[in-house]
């Protein structure tokens, strides 16, 4: 586990990571990367595929230590992450699958996460009988049912078709509204983190670092086609890649 640093706050001072290659040869995948989240601060990485979001991510969580620099998590707080693949345990129910991470949780706020994820219908059943839309519900009721104090997200809507992926956003978002927590959000969906994120870390092609910390007006509050064009635009820019509406 990263050591603790300030209440609510992360610290990321990262110097470089690398791997071993088939090779015999290092991989840099990570170059210089600085950065701190106030607590409750929601912050969404960016950047091109392959450039080591996910890995910092590992880091950040305690999942990799073999890197040089440091990370302080907050002080004294609970983590929770939540992995591209929902990771149930397929012979245990939703209810179980939640409890199990979080035995000190109360009725009466297991009942509002479900309700909140729609997942009221489905506490009985089990993975298996879940669609991958329903798994991810389950995946974040089970983060937030620990009320962590540092939220780790890696792309936890990925190859969900459009429609859905937007009302798990808006559930995510109603849930960080509900109790701030400080969160690090990896995605490829500029959309995404520009509806979510109070910030945007634009990182670099591999080995990546931070090319710009971009402030998002009115996190998690619609935003007008104009303001979306703009952001898009500004990001484009920063990471001098040509403007697309697709995702980066």
């Amino acid at each position: 586990m990263s050591p603790a640093g300030a209440r609510g706050r992360l610290d990321v001072n990262i110097k470089q990571k690398s791997f071993r290659a088939a090779s015999g040869g290092k991989l840099h995948v990570l170059g210089e990367l600085v950065f701190s989240l106030r607590s409750g601060e929601l912050a969404a990485l960016v950047g091109p595929s392959g450039c080591g979001k996910t890995t910092l991510l590992r880091i950040v969580a305690g999942l990799d230590r073999d890197f040089d620099g440091h990370v302080a998590i907050p002080a004294h707080g609970t983590l929770a992450m939540v992995f591209q693949e929902p990771r149930l345990l397929p012979w245990r129910t939703v209810e179980q699958n939640v409890r199990l991470a979080a035995p000190r949780a109360s009725d009466a706020g297991l009942e509002m996460l479900f309700q909140t994820l729609g997942l009221e219908a489905h506490r009985d059943h089990y993975p298996g009988e879940l669609s991958l839309g329903l798994a991810r519900r389950v995946a974040l009721a089970r983060a937030f049912a620990v009320k962590p104090d540092l939220l780790l997200l890696d792309e936890p809507f990925v190859s969900l078709d459009d429609a859905l992926a937007a009302r798990l956003r808006e559930e995510l978002a109603e849930l960080v509204n509900r109790r701030p927590v400080t969160t690090l959000l990896v995605t490829h969906n500029v959309e995404e983190a520009i509806g979510l994120a109070d910030r945007l870390l634009l990182l670099s092609i591999g080995p990546a670092r931070i090319v710009a910390d971009v402030a998002v007006a009115r996190p998690r509050a619609a935003h007008t086609p104009a303001e979306l064009a703009a952001l898009r635009h500004e990001i484009a820019r920063r990471l001098n890649q040509p403007f697309s509406r697709e995702n980066l």
